[in-house]
């Protein structure tokens, strides 16, 4: 279980090391994502838990570089990257009793990398006892991230040294909504009714990238996500990023966002009223049969 934190707990990394773990990830795809980008061969791409769930060459290259340097930077913590978990499960039973952990998602987005989509990115969160705590999303094409921590204005930041504040879209009505909803992610009679409710919003169309999702609520662009999967490399960083950035992230169960939550549904909305609006929409996925 998640234990409950003191609310005066400082964030376990300063600014500098949070520039250092920036630095890792840019180096990290500057060598062994973006070489690789549209110039993988066949034997370069594998399926893993169903087809189109593909890692590459890039995506084990890239964790394996950015859990060295980490390990090095901080030899007390427990790094979790997504590829290390597939070899070894048991990894995301030590987040939540863990004083400092570092996720990765080395490649987000790896359908859309492996068929030379510019659609993907790197995900980093930081957690203390399984809270997040610290969230970095980097997009290798443009060379800019959205980061931030629970003791900081979020921020998208360029290599050129340039940044703006991340903000919310306004909340509105459902038939103006603009969001993500995975269909292929929900199972069976799940994804019927889940797709029954698509008509009711503007626009939900995913981009099978979660970093790129989350990038783009929490500069407003779109309003709201509703997530068939709760692993934590996908969505820890960008759950505290759109919050900061004033969105309301909540499981649709009921509860904050924490890694322990390895069911459930999260649902990301630009305030609380909309969140309730779209509550009241995906209610059927709380019955105990949601995929």
């Amino acid at each position: 279980m998640t234990q409950t934190l003191p609310a005066t707990l400082p964030n376990p990394v300063s600014a500098a090391q949070q520039q250092h773990i920036v630095n890792i990830i840019r180096r990290a795809a500057k060598a062994e994502i973006m070489p690789r980008f549209r110039g993988l061969s066949s034997a370069d791409i594998q399926s893993k838990s169903r087809p189109d769930d593909l890692v590459t060459a890039a995506d084990t290259a890239a964790e394996a570089m950015i859990t060295r340097a980490l390990n090095i930077a901080f030899p007390a913590a427990l790094v979790v990257g997504e590829e290390a978990v597939a070899d070894q499960p048991e990894l995301l039973d030590q987040i939540a009793d863990a004083p400092l952990a570092f996720i990765i998602d080395p490649v987000d987005g790896t359908w859309n990398f492996a068929h030379n989509l510019a659609v993907f990115g790197v995900i980093l969160a930081i957690t203390q006892f399984g809270r997040p705590v610290f969230g970095l999303i980097y997009d290798p094409v443009a060379d800019d991230w959205a980061i931030a921590s629970d003791e900081s204005t979020p921020l998208l930041e360029r290599a050129n040294g340039t940044s703006k504040q991340l903000k919310a879209s306004m909340g509105r009505p459902l038939e103006e909504l603009n969001g993500y909803v995975p269909l292929a992610l929900f199972k069976g009679e799940i994804k019927t009714k889940v797709a029954e409710t698509l008509p009711l919003f503007a626009h939900t169309h995913p981009l099978r990238c979660s970093a790129h999702q989350y990038r783009m609520i929490a500069q407003g662009f779109a309003d709201f996500s509703l997530q068939g999967t709760a692993h934590p490399w996908d969505h820890a960083a960008g759950a505290l990023i759109c919050e900061r950035a004033g969105c309301h992230v909540e499981m649709l169960e009921g509860g904050p966002y924490a890694t322990d939550k390895t069911e459930g549904h999260l649902l990301v909305a630009p305030d609380r009223t909309t969140w309730n609006r779209l509550k009241k929409v995906f209610d059927f996925l709380t019955d105990g049969a949601a995929g």
